[in-house]
């Protein structure tokens, strides 16, 4: 059975006050309408359908190629939204699946659920609902005694009795394609000159066919955005819930109601995450590691048993057993190799540091190709840049760079080499030998043992 979803864009979203169309607004690092892409194409056979209207080129280029683009103009209500469609799917389809793209929770196996009901429903329509004591201005279900719907009630138009039942429409509806496109055409338009989709099911009841609920358990799934406030809402249910699926997966998270992990975030079994830290896009923990407390990482790869403290990673790789922090900073391009320390208050860009080094505190390194098992003195500065372009560093295998050593690049400092305290280092100082001063000048050849 042919299954195609209809997700449903094209809101203005006014209420949000933003030049970024509602849909593209993040939640835990992602656009609200990549969840609801991902959750109707779980759960249907067929490629979406997203009805666009604001924003729509900001939008279509979003979705790409995941989705096919329909264009609602004039905007007038979500029964003509869905109409919208009709020329692409009409014939093509058995089942249409539709659901709104500004509820970012809406899980795929939720949406599954609904299908599968309407799969056995000899009525037309199935729709998903939640019991909630809060209504959230949502629209109250009225059942039949044998348990299908009898109506939808909006609050608006609700009695004081209607007003206390706690069954509400979520919004999401699985449909007979057949019976649904002809179904819309009979929609009356509203004193508001718009056709509303909950009429479609209302037609349904007057023809006398089975309109089914299935109930959601799950109160966040239900959560719609319509201003930064719910933004703010859905966002927090979401770092909920993907802490909470870490935890069940062998994490460690100490306070979750403190600790932001965005959901593309990967982390390995036995890490142990601290309080506020905060974990955002593509990034992936090893494990036996330790993040935390007040630490940001961002677009970074971790290795296994890596320990970061109070510190901010960038687009940076770090490999297995590294140690850094507390106030260590790696910024894009940032490589330390296995092994590697880095003390408090340093900071790595567009770097390698190899296997074993040792990075002192107060130090800057940019730009640099360091070896392995390297010591980088306290207030080591490598100086890069010129004015007008970035220089490169290297450093060769078991060098040691002395306490506050400038090295004025592009410079070479060889294998084994060594420099003084407060040297500034403006020429390549060779293998084995030892430079001390301002300017830095080799004094020495250094014995094979020292």
């Amino acid at each position: 059975m042919k299954v195609t979803p209809v997700l449903l864009a094209a809101g203005q979203g006014t209420r949000m006050k933003s030049d970024l169309p509602k849909m593209l607004h993040p939640v835990c690092g992602r656009p609200m309408l990549a969840y609801a892409l991902d959750a109707v194409r779980a759960a249907s056979t067929e490629i979406p359908v997203v009805v666009i209207g604001h924003g729509a080129e900001a939008v279509r280029e979003f979705v790409g190629k995941i989705a096919v683009c329909v264009i609602q103009n004039p905007q007038m209500g979500t029964g003509h939204a869905v109409m919208q469609a009709e020329p692409l799917l009409r014939g093509k389809t058995d089942l249409v699946l539709v659901s709104y793209a500004d509820m970012p929770l809406l899980r795929g196996e939720t949406l599954t659920r609904l299908v599968e009901a309407q799969q056995s429903n000899p009525g037309p329509v199935t729709l998903l609902t939640v019991i909630a004591d809060d209504p959230r201005g949502f629209g109250r279900i009225l059942r039949t005694t044998d348990g299908n719907v009898q109506a939808i009630v909006e609050e608006a138009a609700a009695t004081s009795e209607q007003l206390k039942i706690k069954e509400l429409n979520v919004g999401a509806y699985c449909f007979s394609a057949e019976w649904l496109w002809d179904a819309l055409h009979r929609i009356p338009l509203s004193q508001k000159g718009e056709y509303y989709l909950t009429d479609a099911v209302e037609l349904a009841v007057r023809d006398r066919l089975a309109v089914r609920p299935i109930v959601t358990n799950d109160l966040d799934e239900t959560i719609g955005i319509n201003t930064r406030i719910h933004l703010a809402e859905a966002g927090g249910a979401m770092y909920r819930r993907t802490a909470r699926d870490h935890m069940l997966a062998g994490v460690t998270i100490i306070d979750p109601a403190s600790t932001y992990i965005d959901t593309e975030v990967t982390i390995g079994v036995d890490t142990v995450i601290l309080p506020n830290t905060h974990l955002h896009g593509r990034t992936t923990v090893g494990a036996s590691c330790l993040i935390g407390p007040n630490t940001i990482v961002e677009d970074t790869a971790l290795g296994d048993r890596v320990k970061v403290r109070a510190s901010v990673l960038e687009g940076a790789l770090v490999e297995d057993d590294v140690d850094m922090g507390p106030f260590a900073h790696l910024r894009k391009g940032a490589h330390l190799c296995r092994g590697v320390h880095m003390g408090n208050f340093g900071e790595v860009k567009d770097s390698t540091l190899g296997p074993g080094t040792k990075m002192g505190h107060f130090s800057y390194i940019g730009n640099a190709a360091i070896g392995p098992d390297v010591n980088i003195g306290a207030g080591t500065i490598t100086c890069n840049y010129d004015g007008v372009r970035k220089n490169p560093t290297e450093i060769g295998e078991g060098a040691f760079i002395g306490s506050d050593t400038m090295l004025v690049a592009p410079v070479k400092v060889g294998k084994g080499a060594r420099t003084g305290a407060g040297a500034v280092v403006t020429k390549d100082v060779p293998d084995e030998t030892l430079a001390v001063g301002v300017p830095a000048r080799v004094i020495r050849k250094l014995s094979e043992k020292t």
